[in-house]
């Protein structure tokens, strides 16, 4: 007898499900539907218990109709009103229309459930970042309050056309400039302004701002900070070039850093808190725009179950 013979006739003597077989041992699962040999026996002596009762109502309920129906004429043609036939013809008739309107009611129920969860959680995600929109600005206005631009000097000093087309290709060739990063200007750069001024005429401040009424005013906030004359402001590769004359009468200052600006690390903290408060605002509009997509979802699934219901209604 072969190998294989001992493991289909194993699983054909105990009714199990053959999972594993090799030449150390056999694995059989009973199955879901096994059942101790008690246990089936009794709902086979059970179920025959039911049958035979089934079979003693039947033979009483025909000698009861033997009883009260002896004559043999024709029996008139009752009415079908609450019998059995009459369930069965309305259930073929509009058993498979209300299945139908059934499902469908359903299926519109769970969307708007889905819809409806949907808009609480947009808009408890759109009532944080408002949260934190409301903190940053709180700790921005805070910064902004802790510094004051320098008005400008009305007694500034005058370049002729000659001089400022002189001190801007000095500018512009000179090697050495003053990169302004994210920070801004803050008393660091102001002095580092005048740290050029102590060799040189002329700075090179480099910035990377793009929209020119930025540079334009970090221009004109550098020349009033710095006390120096405002040459040109040229388009180079690398960003736009502010080159700042530091005047004939330039006498350096006593002390460098300014007092009226921000130092460098709460430069940067502004910085941090400008953009945190331009990427919230950017998200809040998009969650806004999703809630109001949701409204308009609600809204039409709203008006689609009323249709349904009058529909049934009419019929």
């Amino acid at each position: 007898m072969y190998l294989s013979d001992i493991y289909f006739g194993m699983q054909y003597l105990t009714g199990g499900v053959l999972l594993l077989r090799n030449k150390f041992f056999i694995i059989l699962y009973r199955g879901k539907d096994f059942l101790p040999c008690q246990v089936a026996k009794f709902i086979v002596d059970r179920e025959h218990e039911l049958r035979q009762c089934q079979l003693n109502e039947e033979h009483a309920r025909l000698r009861a109709t033997e009883t009260f129906f002896m004559a043999e004429e024709p029996l008139e043609k009752s009415s079908k009103v609450g019998t059995l036939h009459e369930f069965r013809d309305v259930q073929l008739k509009f058993g498979v229309v209300t299945k139908q309107n059934r499902q469908s009611e359903l299926q519109l129920d769970a969307e708007r459930e889905k819809l409806e969860r949907e808009l609480r959680t947009q808009e408890k995600r759109l009532f944080i970042l408002q949260r934190k929109i409301e903190k940053a600005a709180r700790e921005l206005s805070k910064l902004n309050a802790a510094w004051a631009p320098t008005e400008k000097d009305a007694d500034q000093e005058m370049l002729t056309q000659e001089e400022r087309e002189c001190f801007r290709k000095i500018g512009l060739k000179m090697h050495s400039s003053l990169v302004l990063g994210r920070r801004g200007v803050f008393d660091g750069v102001v002095e580092g302004l005048h740290q050029h001024w102590k060799h040189r005429e002329v700075v090179k401040v480099i910035t990377m701002q793009r929209n020119i009424a930025q540079i334009m005013y970090t221009a004109n906030f550098l020349e009033a900070e710095s006390g120096g004359a405002l040459v040109s402001v040229d388009k180079l590769k690398e960003g736009h070039a502010i080159i700042i004359y530091r005047g004939k009468n330039y006498r350096r200052p006593s002390k460098l850093l300014a007092a009226n600006l921000l130092t460098k690390r709460e430069a940067l903290h502004r910085s941090l808190l400008m953009q945190r408060i331009g990427s919230l605002k950017f998200f809040a509009y998009k969650r806004q725009s999703t809630i109001s997509e949701i409204i308009l979802n609600l809204a039409e699934l709203q008006k689609s179950q009323e249709n349904n219901q009058g529909r049934l209604q009419v019929r």
